[in-house]
């Protein structure tokens, strides 16, 4: 075995669902493997399962929020996200509001920009929704908080 640091080596994917968002059903928010963290498609839900009202801004803020709600769960941060997808209903009303959507980021995540992408879709899984965004992220060992599988 070589020297050095050890790392997490524990594989075994684990469900990670913080009490702070809907009670998943037939899907996890995130799923923790080693220190690889895959955060499942968050859209614009909020607490009571409902779409947040109001336009791409704010349905960008909740699904983003949503996204790094189950990212800190496991002792992450916005620094330790590796690549975002964002999914979108409506590509040029989300470009029309691009500095406004930036803003919000820069105010949730710092000035982090992981690889994106951006992708127009027809319809998401609730129909109010404008928004779905999932990722990926690495945590440190030094902060990694596996939970109970």
């Amino acid at each position: 075995m070589p020297y050095g640091r050890i790392m997490n080596t524990d594989l075994t994917p684990v469900p990670v669902n913080p009490a702070a968002l809907p009670a998943p059903r037939g899907y996890s928010h995130g799923t923790l493997s080693g220190n690889t963290l895959h955060l499942g498609g968050q859209t614009a839900l909020d607490e009571n399962m409902r779409i947040v009202p109001g336009g791409i801004v704010e349905q960008f803020r909740q699904a983003f929020g949503n996204v790094l709600t189950t990212l800190r769960e496991v002792g992450g941060i916005a620094e330790d996200l590796v690549s975002i997808t964002i999914y979108l209903t409506d590509i040029p009303d989300y470009q029309a509001h691009g500095k406004e959507i930036g803003a919000v980021w820069r105010e949730l995540a710092g000035p982090v920009y992981p690889a994106m992408a951006g992708i127009g879709t027809t319809e998401l899984w609730q129909p109010e929704a404008m928004i779905e965004i999932l990722g990926v992220a690495v945590i440190p060992d030094d902060r990694l908080v596996r939970p109970a599988g």
